[in-house]
């Protein structure tokens, strides 16, 4: 793997400077005239939850983005501090990403992006644990999400194991209700994540569902989402990192 400025357990501010490069996901924007807009969102959580399992290890995590958006193409990067003692034994977690959105009409929209999984920093193991993805999304206003996506090259673990890579898939749902006008939402969302194996015994392949149910409050750029989390046992022998013990979440974020 080629080493990035990046990759010499850089603190978290060089994290920040590196999203400053790039970086859209739906938040406050500034706008700088025409169809050219930037923002971003800060964000803690006492658990970094992706997908069903904690790429934390349970602890509290620190995240950003950023992103830029010209006449509904989009581009961005995303970062989060992570344990790095769960493999590929990293520091931080950053995705850089770039898409479309559709307009289909004045409540639903399409998104079509593409991301690409990088790890920075930390005692990293030879042989990259990068991975891209592609995915596409439809929206209800900002109720109703479902997307799917593929990654042809996930990593392919058993346990703590690396076993190769193999194609995955996933499917995701999520969706938020306005319970209050003072702003105060109900949120959900459930999501598959399956590999394929490439191989008898520990390199078969193998899928698990996940979900979450919570409550977030939402006032001008803050906001504070709780969330309980769930996930199939099956998910520790695909992925190397823990199923949270305690399942609950909370984040508190501030757009701009």
């Amino acid at each position: 793997m080629v080493e990035s400025p990046l990759s010499k357990r850089a603190p978290l501010a060089w994290l920040l400077s590196w999203l400053l490069l790039g970086g859209v996901r739906p938040g406050q924007t500034a706008d700088f005239g025409g169809d050219f807009t930037v923002g971003g969102e800060l964000a803690v959580t006492t658990n970094y939850i992706y997908r069903g399992v904690s790429e934390s290890n349970g602890h509290a995590a620190v995240q950003a983005d950023l992103h830029a958006d010209i006449g509904g193409s989009f581009f961005g990067a995303w970062g989060s501090t992570r344990d790095h003692t769960l493999d590929p034994y990293a520091d931080y977690d950053l995705e850089l990403y770039a898409g479309h959105r559709f307009e289909l009409s004045s409540a639903w929209g399409a998104t079509l992006s593409a991301h690409a999984h990088y790890w920075i920093g930390g005692a990293q193991q030879e042989g990259t644990a990068d991975y891209q993805e592609v995915m596409g999304a439809l929206s209800y206003l900002d109720r109703w999400t479902v997307s799917v996506g593929a990654i042809p090259n996930a990593v392919h673990y058993w346990f703590d194991k690396r076993v190769g890579r193999s194609p995955a898939w996933f499917g995701e749902t999520s969706g938020q209700w306005l319970v209050l006008d003072q702003g105060f939402f109900v949120t959900a969302g459930a999501g598959y994540y399956s590999a394929n194996g490439t191989g008898p015994g520990i390199r078969a392949g193998g899928a698990y569902a996940y979900g979450n149910a919570g409550v977030a409050f939402e006032h001008r750029r803050w906001r504070v989402d709780v969330g309980y989390f769930r996930a199939q046992g099956t998910a520790r022998r695909l992925l190397p990192y823990p199923i949270p013990s305690d399942r609950f979440a909370g984040t508190l974020s501030w757009r701009f």
